[in-house]
């Protein structure tokens, strides 16, 4: 890899400011000083250092973000701020993505990355992953509900949802539930509720499978992840 390519993909700055530091003798390849931008690098025995610092290049990036309502998951959106948004500038330089998606107004755990094999593996269908969802719901809920959402609840388009599991917390005026399913249609918690005469008020989602949104992310928040949930993740694809 080129070095200026290394360097930009690495946090360091647009082409310009690259060409600066190289330019201002602030980069070193195995403790020489390089200016020359088109310098190749093996990744594999390479050491570069930008100002003392050394880079680590990383082909993939993940990141796991506390979704705030009023966000949408998108790259780019001409009206509404993205998920994207949230991130520091250089963080977005390997250009992340939401995989899949959560509703502008919904809350919680979203996966941002690069790689987009992991992102396919675990949208397929096919997988069975388990989404988790905290709930409110407007009205009263009867237990009766636990057994139609696990045969499955038919939606206004007429498909028939796999079974789901729910669990009532409580039933009144506001009720609070939990959701799994392993399915992530349009808005499917919201219609799924809408099917037996409900209106959800409020949706967050908190875990997928045994990964579980961490609790010291503020909403708007996000970190990277550790090597043990990375694993843990492509460990669903397999």
């Amino acid at each position: 890899m080129r070095l200026d390519k290394l360097l930009a993909n690495s946090g360091f700055g647009s082409r310009k400011e690259v060409k600066d530091l190289l330019k201002q003798s602030h980069v070193r390849v195995n403790e020489k000083t390089v200016k020359q931008g088109k310098v190749h690098i093996d990744l594999e025995r390479d050491e570069v250092e930008v100002k003392g610092e050394k880079v680590v290049y990383e082909e993939f990036v993940y990141f796991m973000l506390n979704k705030p309502s009023g966000v949408v998951s998108a790259t780019e959106d001409t009206r509404d701020k993205t998920v994207i948004d949230l991130l520091d500038s250089v963080d977005k330089v390997k250009a992340p993505f939401p995989v899949g998606r959560l509703d502008k107004d919904t809350e919680g755990l979203l996966l941002l990355t690069n790689d987009g094999k992991l992102a396919h593996q675990l949208l397929s269908p096919k997988k069975d992953v388990g989404k988790y969802y905290y709930a409110e719901v407007g009205g009263a809920l009867d237990t009766s509900l636990v057994e139609q959402f696990k045969e499955g609840i038919e939606l206004d388009d007429g498909y028939l949802t796999k079974p789901s599991e729910l669990t009532i917390l409580s039933s009144g005026t506001r009720s609070e539930i939990e959701l799994m399913i392993t399915e992530g249609k349009f808005h499917q918690v919201k219609r799924m509720f809408k099917a037996i005469g409900k209106n959800v008020v409020y949706l967050k989602r908190y875990a997928m499978g045994d990964w579980i949104l961490d609790p010291k992310l503020e909403k708007g928040s996000y970190r990277r992840l550790t090597q043990e949930e990375i694993d843990y993740l492509k460990s669903l694809r397999s």
